[in-house]
């Protein structure tokens, strides 16, 4: 048997098909090994991206509910559920803050890591231990840009900022809205806007109402209520309505008002007012000055009676040189009305070329209508309300004074940062 095997190989020597066999029959093993290990690369490769995949949805959804103050391991644990496709070797390791990475104690962050072992078709079959698979994904809370000008209401029946007729707003800061609208900004006319960026939850329409440069950012997180955590009003000692005439002149105290109805030189003393019920109006001549002031508009019937609220009138040719608090629980707001109030009313606020306004508009479910004038100086200025609708010429530059107690605020998104 073995003296014929030998002349058989002989033969095979010499002729060239049997070469060929037996390089054949010599690299075959490693053409199986590298095929199956192919086939091994491109399994794992598959599972460590379906893995990171799960880890980069699981993170956002843990940082998506940071961002609506819900609990982020619970969102995180929640979209595990319904995204998990591979039997895990561990708990899914969950925090937030973060214990690792360089957003380690970021309370803004969550941070998510998975593990997987998988048994490989091929080297499976050799290998004493099944290889580990990690991903980790960290996903925070962060700024996108600086806003002095916020439209909380999220209806998408109508845009929650507009522009009217020839307004011209030229803002050193970024405008945003809650609307959910298919164009959430709208800039008609021959207005123009300069802002950036502008952000909006529904969608931005293009348009060349917007100066070069801006940056829009639709279909955007809901920005949060910058004042949410003011207290509720609660007047008491109100008097009845006050009115100044238009050849009057009157210095007035902090206190509770039923209205005012102002036409003539005022000076308001620092302090907290609150009108209870009518309006604060402001007369077209009338000259109303207060430094440390804020005017709150409520109703001391305003839980039973929400349509009794206050609002806001001023009209233009009006001089209005007004600035917040620097400090106490008011601090940075000049107008605040009441959050009950019913989203049925607007307020309007006007002002000649020699006004001055520092601080807060917040008007959170009311439309509020801002008519600025060329010269007017509102350097240091916030405007929020349920909508915002710009007449006229405004200016804001954001240069806010260090001890004013105004600034802008941070507008808020949800990325992956790891």
């Amino acid at each position: 048997m073995v003296r014929a095997v030998f002349p058989l190989l002989r033969r095979l020597k010499q002729e060239p098909a049997g070469n060929v066999v037996a390089i054949a029959a010599i690299f075959l093993p490693f053409l199986v090994g590298a095929a199956g290990l192919a086939v091994d690369t491109t399994q794992w490769t598959y599972w460590r991206r379906q893995l990171q995949r799960e880890a980069d949805s699981a993170a956002l959804a843990g940082a998506f509910a940071r961002a609506q103050s819900k609990d982020p391991v619970a969102a995180a644990s929640n979209d595990l559920g319904r995204t998990n496709t591979l039997v895990l070797s561990a708990p899914a390791d969950i925090r937030s803050a973060p214990t690792a990475g360089a957003f380690a104690g970021n309370p803004q962050a969550v941070r998510v890591r998975l593990s997987t072992a998988q048994r490989l078709p091929f080297s499976g079959s050799f290998l004493l231990a099944t290889p580990a698979i990690y991903a980790p994904a960290t996903a925070a809370v962060v700024s996108n840009g600086d806003y002095c000008a916020l439209a909380l209401s999220p209806s998408a029946a109508s845009a929650g900022i507009r522009m009217q007729g020839s307004a011209s707003l030229n803002f050193g800061c970024g405008l945003a809205t809650n609307s959910q609208a298919a164009n959430a900004v709208s800039a008609g006319g021959s207005s123009s806007i300069t802002a950036t960026p502008v952000s909006a939850v529904g969608g931005l329409a293009a348009s060349s109402n917007y100066v070069g440069g801006t940056q829009l950012l639709p279909y955007s997180l809901p920005q949060p209520d910058p004042f949410a955590n003011l207290p509720v009003p609660s007047p008491s000692g109100c008097t009845g309505q006050l009115n100044v005439g238009p050849n009057s002149t009157r210095t007035l105290s902090p206190g509770c008002y039923g209205g005012m109805d102002l036409k003539g030189t005022v000076t308001l003393n620092p302090g907290t007012y609150y009108i209870d019920g009518g309006s604060f109006s402001v007369g077209s001549q009338a000259v109303v000055t207060g430094d440390g002031v804020t005017i709150i508009l409520t109703s001391s019937n305003a839980a039973s009676n929400p349509s009794s609220i206050a609002t806001l009138d001023v009209n233009g040719g009006a001089t209005l040189q007004l600035t917040a608090p620097t400090s106490g629980t008011y601090k940075g707001i000049l107008f605040y009305q009441d959050r009950r109030a019913l989203d049925s009313g607007a307020n309007t606020l006007n002002g000649n070329a020699s006004s001055r306004l520092q601080g807060a508009l917040y008007f959170p479910s009311q439309e509020l209508d801002f008519t600025g004038t060329s010269g007017m100086t509102t350097d240091c200025l916030q405007l929020v309300a349920a909508r915002l609708t710009f007449l006229g010429n405004t200016s804001v530059s954001n240069q806010c004074p260090a001890a004013s107690g105004a600034a802008s605020f941070k507008g808020v998104q949800v990325r992956l940062v790891e």
